[in-house]
């Protein structure tokens, strides 16, 4: 699946510091985790702190698939506003996805911390606010579920936005949110676990997966079997091709970055913004003084189709964002297009599809897949260990 268009910013800030083998001989390990972006990355690191061997395969250059093209707008918030979520999935299990969202950001900036990886990780408010006058009563039950359920939340009008050079009707500030490149981390996660020990794999397809005795092999394109006890997908949106059941509608996203500015606009300085449209729009500040803005999804994942309506996707961004905040020159300096998907609760998959089969999936989809990633981390050992955990049933297949 190509799941990117062109290149995209954070490779070519990057550059390439660290290259991988590709599989040349065939091997054995406990466990396999296929896929080399920030989600493989993460789930690597926990089971390496945890004393397992591991060895992890990606089909491209490392960190080059979705992980390239993520935006890293962290948040508590989920796809699904958490009032709307407690009617589809319950009180309980809303509010502790939300929270558990919260966490999960502490969490990535404790390890980022372990790890001294220099991804410009930055604590953030979040601006949740409507363009529509229409969308005020949706806004206003969210923000009372919110406050309802213990959330640090505040409620912001329309002056209060003009300040910040932000043409809305109201918002919700909350406290908890960040930014950081998720491609450097997840190179700085990977270059750690290596160091542990884990071996390390790109440019290795692996075609299909055999049970066999209690053991999965993995085969490769190039005709070599890798052997382990336990398989984790961390492929994120190419897991469509080997789940049976559909649990994500594939589409396509945008993105445009700005040249750098001098200084900041104040609107950026301190917060994330996203507004309550469907499908929703999305800025951030980079390290560098760029904004990022996101949006303009599609309802189609086809790659040629996508890719030949970013120059029109350029323009609609930037109208969108000269709206919203007509008093900053944003000039474009790149832009992409990616595959995107949600799920229908806005909730991730994790645990195992086929309780006969060890193998396991991590899927952190939507807006939060690094949030979600990071959450997966708590409950990747229980289903190895083949335990009982809270997530495991929340975000259990089947569902």
């Amino acid at each position: 699946m190509k799941l990117r268009s062109t290149e995209t910013f954070w490779p070519l800030k990057n550059a390439l510091e660290k290259s991988y083998p590709s599989l040349e001989s065939d091997l054995t390990t406990p466990i396999l985790i296929i896929g080399g972006g920030i989600t493989g990355a993460l789930i690597a690191y926990k089971l390496i702190t945890n004393g397992y061997k591991v060895i992890l395969t990606d089909r491209r250059d490392i960190c080059n698939g979705s992980t390239a093209a993520s935006t890293a707008l962290l948040q508590y918030e989920i796809d699904v506003a958490l009032h709307e979520l407690i009617k589809i999935r319950g009180l309980e299990c809303a509010v502790d996805s939300y929270n558990n969202g919260k966490k999960a950001i502490f969490n990535l900036a404790e390890i980022v911390d372990v790890i001294k990886s220099d991804c410009q990780f930055e604590f953030k408010k979040s601006i949740y606010y409507c363009n529509l006058k229409k969308d005020l009563p949706f806004l206003k039950a969210e923000f009372k579920a919110r406050k309802q359920n213990g959330f640090d939340v505040k409620w912001l009008e329309k002056q209060d936005l003009e300040k910040l050079g932000l043409q809305a009707f109201a918002a919700i500030e909350s406290q908890t949110a960040a930014v950081m490149d998720p491609y450097k981390l997840a190179q700085d996660l990977l270059k750690f676990c290596e160091e542990k020990g884990m071996q390390i794999f790109d440019r290795t397809n692996i075609t299909s997966i055999q049970n066999q005795k209690d053991k999965l092999i993995a085969h490769t394109e190039n005709k070599f079997n890798i052997t382990a006890d336990h398989i984790i997908h961390c492929s994120g949106y190419e897991s469509t091709e080997t789940l049976t059941e559909k649990v994500v509608d594939l589409k396509s996203t945008y993105v445009i970055i700005s040249e750098a500015f001098p200084e900041l606009p104040v609107a950026f300085k301190n917060a994330v913004l996203w507004d309550t449209g469907d499908p929703y729009m999305y800025f951030r500040a980079t390290s560098d003084n760029r904004i990022i803005a996101g949006g303009g999804d599609e309802e189609f994942k086809d790659p040629t189709k996508r890719d030949k309506l970013l120059p029109k996707k350029e323009q609609y961004l930037l109208k969108q964002f000269q709206k919203k905040f007509p008093g900053i020159p944003f000039k474009i300096d790149y832009s992409w297009a990616g595959t995107f998907g949600e799920t229908k609760d806005g909730l991730p998959y994790f645990g195992k599809p086929n309780t006969n089969r060890n193998e396991h999936y991590v899927l952190g989809f939507g807006g939060n897949g690094i949030t979600f990633s990071v959450l997966g981390m708590d409950s990747i050992v229980p289903s190895i260990e083949n335990k009982k955990h809270t997530d495991l049933e929340y975000y259990r297949f089947g569902r």
